[in-house]
Protein backbone atom coordinates (compact mmCIF):
# COMPACT_ATOMS: atom_id res chain seq x y z
CA UNK A 1 0.00 0.00 0.00
CA UNK A 2 1.54 3.28 -1.06
CA UNK A 3 1.67 6.22 1.32
CA UNK A 4 -0.29 8.28 -1.19
CA UNK A 5 -3.13 5.74 -1.10
CA UNK A 6 -3.28 5.82 2.69
CA UNK A 7 -3.02 9.50 3.52
CA UNK A 8 -6.52 10.54 2.53
CA UNK A 9 -8.48 8.13 4.75
CA UNK A 10 -9.06 8.83 8.42
CA UNK A 11 -10.44 6.56 11.14
CA UNK A 12 -11.36 7.34 14.73
CA UNK A 13 -10.85 4.97 17.66
CA UNK A 14 -13.14 5.69 20.62
CA UNK A 15 -12.17 3.73 23.76
CA UNK A 16 -15.47 3.39 25.64
CA UNK A 17 -14.78 0.44 27.92
CA UNK A 18 -14.37 2.39 31.18
CA UNK A 19 -16.86 2.38 34.04
CA UNK A 20 -16.67 6.07 34.91
CA UNK A 21 -16.66 5.68 38.69
CA UNK A 22 -16.56 9.44 39.32
CA UNK A 23 -20.05 9.76 37.88
CA UNK A 24 -21.28 7.24 40.44
CA UNK A 25 -22.76 3.74 40.15
CA UNK A 26 -24.80 2.62 37.17
CA UNK A 27 -24.11 2.23 33.47
CA UNK A 28 -20.62 2.77 32.05
CA UNK A 29 -19.93 6.47 31.62
CA UNK A 30 -20.08 6.34 27.83
CA UNK A 31 -23.61 4.95 27.98
CA UNK A 32 -24.98 7.61 30.35
CA UNK A 33 -27.76 9.66 28.79
CA UNK A 34 -27.16 13.24 27.76
CA UNK A 35 -30.35 14.98 26.64
CA UNK A 36 -31.91 11.51 26.35
CA UNK A 37 -29.16 10.12 24.11
CA UNK A 38 -26.11 8.15 25.33
CA UNK A 39 -22.91 10.19 25.48
CA UNK A 40 -21.25 7.65 23.22
CA UNK A 41 -23.73 8.41 20.43
CA UNK A 42 -23.03 12.13 20.77
CA UNK A 43 -19.28 11.41 20.58
CA UNK A 44 -19.61 9.18 17.51
CA UNK A 45 -21.76 11.78 15.77
CA UNK A 46 -19.22 14.50 16.63
CA UNK A 47 -16.47 12.51 14.92
CA UNK A 48 -18.63 11.45 11.96
CA UNK A 49 -19.58 15.10 11.38
CA UNK A 50 -16.17 15.51 9.75
CA UNK A 51 -16.31 14.60 6.07
CA UNK A 52 -12.73 13.36 6.35
CA UNK A 53 -13.71 10.56 8.77
CA UNK A 54 -14.40 7.31 6.92
CA UNK A 55 -14.59 4.91 9.86
CA UNK A 56 -15.34 5.06 13.59
CA UNK A 57 -14.19 2.14 15.75
CA UNK A 58 -15.90 1.97 19.14
CA UNK A 59 -14.06 -0.12 21.72
CA UNK A 60 -16.78 -1.39 24.03
CA UNK A 61 -16.70 -2.88 27.53
CA UNK A 62 -15.38 -6.46 27.21
CA UNK A 63 -18.81 -7.96 27.93
CA UNK A 64 -20.83 -5.19 26.31
CA UNK A 65 -19.95 -5.19 22.60
CA UNK A 66 -23.36 -6.54 21.43
CA UNK A 67 -25.18 -3.91 23.51
CA UNK A 68 -23.05 -1.10 22.07
CA UNK A 69 -23.51 -2.45 18.51
CA UNK A 70 -27.29 -2.45 19.03
CA UNK A 71 -27.07 1.08 20.41
CA UNK A 72 -25.24 2.35 17.32
CA UNK A 73 -27.66 0.53 15.01
CA UNK A 74 -30.58 2.25 16.74
CA UNK A 75 -29.33 5.82 16.25
CA UNK A 76 -28.97 7.83 13.08
CA UNK A 77 -25.37 8.25 11.96
CA UNK A 78 -24.05 9.78 8.71
CA UNK A 79 -24.25 7.24 5.90
CA UNK A 80 -20.79 8.18 4.59
CA UNK A 81 -19.17 6.93 7.82
CA UNK A 82 -18.77 3.24 8.61
CA UNK A 83 -18.41 1.99 12.16
CA UNK A 84 -17.16 -1.11 13.94
CA UNK A 85 -17.56 -2.28 17.54
CA UNK A 86 -14.85 -4.38 19.18
CA UNK A 87 -14.48 -5.61 22.79
CA UNK A 88 -12.00 -3.62 24.85
CA UNK A 89 -9.26 -4.53 27.29
CA UNK A 90 -8.49 -3.95 30.95
CA UNK A 91 -6.88 -0.53 30.36
CA UNK A 92 -7.46 2.38 28.02
CA UNK A 93 -4.10 1.73 26.39
CA UNK A 94 -5.03 -1.88 25.65
CA UNK A 95 -8.43 -0.81 24.31
CA UNK A 96 -6.86 1.68 21.90
CA UNK A 97 -4.49 -1.01 20.67
CA UNK A 98 -7.41 -3.38 20.07
CA UNK A 99 -9.08 -0.64 18.05
CA UNK A 100 -5.94 -0.10 15.99
CA UNK A 101 -5.75 -3.82 15.25
CA UNK A 102 -8.98 -3.79 13.22
CA UNK A 103 -8.24 -0.76 11.01
CA UNK A 104 -8.17 -1.41 7.25
CA UNK A 105 -4.86 -0.97 5.45
CA UNK A 106 -6.27 2.06 3.61
CA UNK A 107 -6.34 4.14 6.81
CA UNK A 108 -3.36 6.49 7.09
CA UNK A 109 -4.58 8.92 9.76
CA UNK A 110 -5.98 7.84 13.13
CA UNK A 111 -7.80 9.93 15.70
CA UNK A 112 -8.22 8.74 19.28
CA UNK A 113 -11.18 10.33 21.02
CA UNK A 114 -12.62 10.13 24.54
CA UNK A 115 -16.24 8.98 24.57
CA UNK A 116 -16.63 11.31 27.57
CA UNK A 117 -16.03 14.34 25.32
CA UNK A 118 -19.35 14.24 23.47
CA UNK A 119 -19.61 17.86 22.29
CA UNK A 120 -16.43 18.49 20.28
CA UNK A 121 -17.18 20.86 17.37
CA UNK A 122 -16.42 19.55 13.90
CA UNK A 123 -14.01 22.46 13.32
CA UNK A 124 -11.73 21.02 16.01
CA UNK A 125 -11.84 17.55 14.47
CA UNK A 126 -11.01 18.96 11.04
CA UNK A 127 -8.14 21.07 12.43
CA UNK A 128 -6.52 18.01 14.00
CA UNK A 129 -6.84 15.97 10.79
CA UNK A 130 -5.47 18.82 8.68
CA UNK A 131 -2.38 19.13 10.88
CA UNK A 132 -1.65 15.40 10.56
CA UNK A 133 -2.11 15.51 6.79
CA UNK A 134 0.25 18.50 6.76
CA UNK A 135 2.99 16.27 8.13
CA UNK A 136 2.75 16.26 11.94
CA UNK A 137 3.19 12.72 13.37
CA UNK A 138 0.98 13.60 16.37
CA UNK A 139 -1.45 16.44 17.01
CA UNK A 140 -3.39 17.40 20.15
CA UNK A 141 -6.07 20.07 20.58
CA UNK A 142 -5.49 22.07 23.73
CA UNK A 143 -6.51 25.23 25.57
CA UNK A 144 -4.48 27.74 27.60
CA UNK A 145 -5.01 27.41 31.34
CA UNK A 146 -7.19 29.93 33.13
CA UNK A 147 -5.86 29.01 36.59
CA UNK A 148 -2.39 29.21 38.06
CA UNK A 149 -0.95 25.71 38.49
CA UNK A 150 1.14 24.45 41.41
CA UNK A 151 3.38 21.40 41.44
CA UNK A 152 3.04 19.75 44.86
CA UNK A 153 4.35 16.87 46.91
CA UNK A 154 1.30 14.54 47.08
CA UNK A 155 -0.08 13.67 50.50
CA UNK A 156 -3.00 11.61 51.73
CA UNK A 157 -6.37 12.93 50.65
CA UNK A 158 -7.27 16.08 52.54
CA UNK A 159 -3.84 16.64 54.02
CA UNK A 160 -1.93 19.88 53.27
CA UNK A 161 0.50 19.40 50.37
CA UNK A 162 3.81 21.26 50.15
CA UNK A 163 4.27 23.33 46.97
CA UNK A 164 7.37 22.41 44.97
CA UNK A 165 7.07 24.83 42.04
CA UNK A 166 4.81 27.19 40.12
CA UNK A 167 5.11 26.44 36.39
CA UNK A 168 4.85 29.37 34.00
CA UNK A 169 1.19 29.34 33.01
CA UNK A 170 1.80 30.81 29.55
CA UNK A 171 3.72 27.65 28.59
CA UNK A 172 1.02 25.22 29.77
CA UNK A 173 -1.96 23.80 27.89
CA UNK A 174 -4.90 21.63 28.92
CA UNK A 175 -5.04 18.79 26.41
CA UNK A 176 -8.29 17.55 24.86
CA UNK A 177 -9.29 14.99 22.24
CA UNK A 178 -9.50 13.93 19.47
CA UNK A 179 -5.77 13.47 19.29
CA UNK A 180 -4.56 12.80 15.75
CA UNK A 181 -1.73 10.61 14.51
CA UNK A 182 0.05 9.30 11.52
CA UNK A 183 -1.07 5.68 11.74
CA UNK A 184 2.38 4.12 11.56
CA UNK A 185 3.66 6.39 14.34
CA UNK A 186 0.80 5.52 16.69
CA UNK A 187 1.07 1.80 16.00
CA UNK A 188 4.83 1.96 16.67
CA UNK A 189 4.18 3.75 19.97
CA UNK A 190 1.74 1.06 21.09
CA UNK A 191 4.15 -1.68 20.06
CA UNK A 192 7.26 -0.26 21.70
CA UNK A 193 6.34 2.03 24.62
CA UNK A 194 5.79 0.07 27.82
CA UNK A 195 3.61 1.80 30.39
CA UNK A 196 3.08 0.12 33.76
CA UNK A 197 0.18 0.18 36.17
CA UNK A 198 -3.08 1.25 34.56
CA UNK A 199 -1.40 2.02 31.25
CA UNK A 200 -1.22 5.23 29.26
CA UNK A 201 -4.13 7.66 29.34
CA UNK A 202 -2.59 9.96 26.73
CA UNK A 203 -1.59 8.53 23.36
CA UNK A 204 0.35 11.65 22.42
CA UNK A 205 2.48 11.09 25.53
CA UNK A 206 3.40 7.65 24.19
CA UNK A 207 4.48 9.22 20.90
CA UNK A 208 6.57 11.76 22.84
CA UNK A 209 8.39 8.86 24.48
CA UNK A 210 9.31 7.61 21.01
CA UNK A 211 11.05 10.94 20.46
CA UNK A 212 8.63 11.92 17.69
CA UNK A 213 7.35 15.52 17.57
CA UNK A 214 3.88 16.39 18.87
CA UNK A 215 2.17 19.67 17.98
CA UNK A 216 -0.76 21.51 19.54
CA UNK A 217 -3.69 23.07 17.67
CA UNK A 218 -6.38 25.22 19.31
CA UNK A 219 -8.93 23.24 21.28
CA UNK A 220 -12.47 24.31 22.10
CA UNK A 221 -14.25 25.10 25.36
CA UNK A 222 -17.08 22.73 24.42
CA UNK A 223 -14.69 19.78 24.11
CA UNK A 224 -14.62 19.35 27.89
CA UNK A 225 -14.63 15.92 29.50
CA UNK A 226 -17.80 14.78 31.26
CA UNK A 227 -16.40 13.27 34.44
CA UNK A 228 -18.42 14.64 37.36
CA UNK A 229 -22.17 15.12 37.81
CA UNK A 230 -21.75 18.89 37.39
CA UNK A 231 -20.23 18.26 33.93
CA UNK A 232 -23.50 16.63 32.88
CA UNK A 233 -25.32 19.82 33.86
CA UNK A 234 -22.91 21.90 31.77
CA UNK A 235 -23.22 19.52 28.81
CA UNK A 236 -27.02 19.73 28.92
CA UNK A 237 -26.72 23.53 28.91
CA UNK A 238 -24.46 23.45 25.85
CA UNK A 239 -26.93 21.22 24.01
CA UNK A 240 -29.82 23.49 24.96
CA UNK A 241 -27.93 26.49 23.59
CA UNK A 242 -27.15 24.62 20.37
CA UNK A 243 -30.81 23.71 19.92
CA UNK A 244 -31.81 27.33 20.44
CA UNK A 245 -29.17 28.64 18.03
CA UNK A 246 -29.12 25.91 15.39
CA UNK A 247 -32.53 24.28 15.67
CA UNK A 248 -31.36 20.81 16.76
Amino acid sequence: MSEQTRTGRTAVVIPAAGRGVRLGPGAPKALRALNGTPMLIHAVRAMAASRAVALVVVVAPPDGAPEVKNLLDAHALPERTDYLVVPGGDTRQESVRLGLDVLPETIGTVLVHDAARPLVPVETVDAVIAAVLDGAPAVVPALPLADTVKEVEPREKGAPEPVLATPERARLRAVQTPQGFDRDTLVRAHETVAVGGEGATDDAGMVERLGAPVVVVPGHEEAFKVTRPIDLVLAEAVLARRRANDGF
